[in-house]
């Protein structure tokens, strides 16, 4: 036997050596992906239960923060039992299997999202806690120049679009700066950003577990126990005069009413209740909560907002505000299981990451200076409030902020309502990802132009809609 020299021998035990720890140390991601779960057939299963991407495929996905495991638990076992494959991940399992992937938090949970895509066929992902405890993305599309600045906003689009036109990730960081959807001069420093879904996103922004608990069973009793109820075929429209002729001569017409029409002509179907400020349907708050407490499948506002409250005008008069609902009167909400899919037209509607001790150079005007937000306090409220609430996270733009005098808010919110009551989209998420998918067709963006300018207003306009609520919700509920 032929002796090796202790010189190669040292040798060929480094190589093995660094094999080795390469291996453990190279996160499993390709195709035997093996990630925790939590299983639908008994409550109490470990989140440490490994199943290799060959047992199943997933319809939704979830990821939580560890300690609201217990929780999701009876929403995994509900979506099972109505058809919807699920699985339950934390985001510490998230960060962990995506450890050579992402610069940050949010890099590494969309990366996770395309594995998941990829291994699993996932079509719906549910990203459960507020902007503490689950990442946001800011997008940094400046409207400079607009005369109401706003250097970012949170855009939940980013997890949904995976990939950019040649079908790679889309990190939406072309320059690979740390400055995410870039668009502040002549050009776009972050040009060509697919936009379109390639997953449909939803968050619970929930702040603790009471609130999880909260929504898990408002989701199961509305998928349970709505459909066949005469409640939700009424649909409840709240409008004004948006932008009063007055300060402007191009602002003909009562806006928010005109596009309130246009939701109703895609909703044939649908009993409609109308409160508008022409009429003196609207002429303050009791008005809108005797309407939503008398239940409605669809509630939709078309005005002005800021966090806290949604207002807006009598015809032709700039001086007169009309509130329509704020987070303090939404707590004489008493619709119970009356869960209405609410879209919102207005600003800032949804920016959830509001909070006492937030403060900007005008904190009364942004309304930060509150413990949650609009659009989350009307989805996350107990014995009535929405199921689900669509809005923005920024500035709502809006036709009158567009040389062009069309699109904005004013086509996208009216194409949601399209896609439910012509084309039949009746799940939450695809609606949300079909009304986007179809702005961008009819506005496609060109990122060679200025900043604050059409294009990135259109590019805005999606890039801000969030949904607060399940995109895998059954609108309507299940049959059985």
């Amino acid at each position: 036997m032929k002796k090796i020299s202790e010189k190669v021998f040292n040798k060929k035990m480094m190589i093995i050596t660094i094999i080795c720890v390469a291996f453990l140390l190279t996160p499993t991601i390709n195709a035997k992906l093996s990630l925790s779960t939590v299983s639908a057939s008994t409550s109490r299963t470990s989140v440490d239960e490994v199943a290799t991407v060959g047992d199943s495929i997933y319809d939704l996905l979830i990821v939580a923060p560890s300690c609201f495991v217990d929780e999701l638990r009876p929403l995994v076992c509900h979506k099972y039992q109505v058809g919807v494959s699920t699985r339950l991940v934390t985001l510490c399992e998230v960060y962990d299997q995506m450890y050579w992937h992402g610069r940050d938090g949010a890099e590494k949970i969309k990366y996770y999202i395309k594995t998941a895509m990829d291994e699993w066929g996932i079509q719906y992902v549910l990203l459960v806690g507020n902007y503490r405890l689950m990442p946001v993305r800011y997008c940094y599309n400046a409207d400079v120049g607009s005369g109401y600045e706003e250097p970012c906003f949170i855009s939940e689009l980013y997890y949904a679009d995976i990939y950019d036109g040649c079908g790679e990730f889309s990190s939406w960081d072309a320059n690979n700066n740390g400055i995410y959807g870039e668009w502040f001069g002549n050009v776009s420093e972050d040009p060509d950003i697919d936009l379109y879904p390639d997953v449909s996103v939803g968050r619970l922004a929930c702040r603790n577990g009471f609130e999880v608990r909260t929504m898990v069973k408002k989701i199961i009793r509305y998928e349970t126990s709505t459909y066949g109820s005469e409640w939700f075929n009424k649909i409840t429209v709240i409008a004004g005069d948006t932008y009063p002729e007055s300060l402007n001569e191009n602002w003909t017409g009562y806006e928010g009413e005109e596009n309130t029409l246009r939701v109703l002509e895609n909703m044939s179907g649908f009993e409609p209740v109308k409160l508008w400020t022409s009429d003196g349907t609207l002429t303050g708050t009791r008005d809108v909560l005797r309407a939503i407490n008398n239940g409605c499948g669809f509630l939709y506002f078309d005005g002005h907002a800021n966090p806290y409250r949604w207002s807006t005008h009598p015809p032709n008069d700039a001086d007169t505000w009309i509130e329509g609902l704020s987070v303090l009167s939404m707590t004489r909400l008493r619709n119970r299981e009356k869960l209405p899919v609410c879209v919102v037209g207005g600003c800032h509607n949804l920016q959830f990451d509001v909070h006492f001790g937030k403060l900007q150079d005008d904190p009364w005007y942004y309304y930060t200076f509150i413990p949650e937000c609009w659009g989350w306090k009307l989805t996350r409220k107990i014995g009535g409030g929405s199921i689900a609430t669509i809005g923005c996270s920024g500035l709502g733009m809006t036709k009158e902020d567009k040389e062009s005098f069309s699109g904005a808010g004013d086509y996208l919110e009216p194409t949601f309502f399209k896609q439910y009551g012509v084309n039949g989209i009746d799940v939450l998420g695809d609606t949300w990802a079909a009304t986007i998918s179809d702005y961008l067709d009819t506005y496609p963006i060109d990122w060679n132009t200025p900043a604050a300018w059409d294009y990135a207003i259109d590019a805005k306009s999606v890039q801000q809609w969030v949904l607060l609520g399940d995109p895998s919700l059954k609108i309507g509920g299940y049959s059985q």
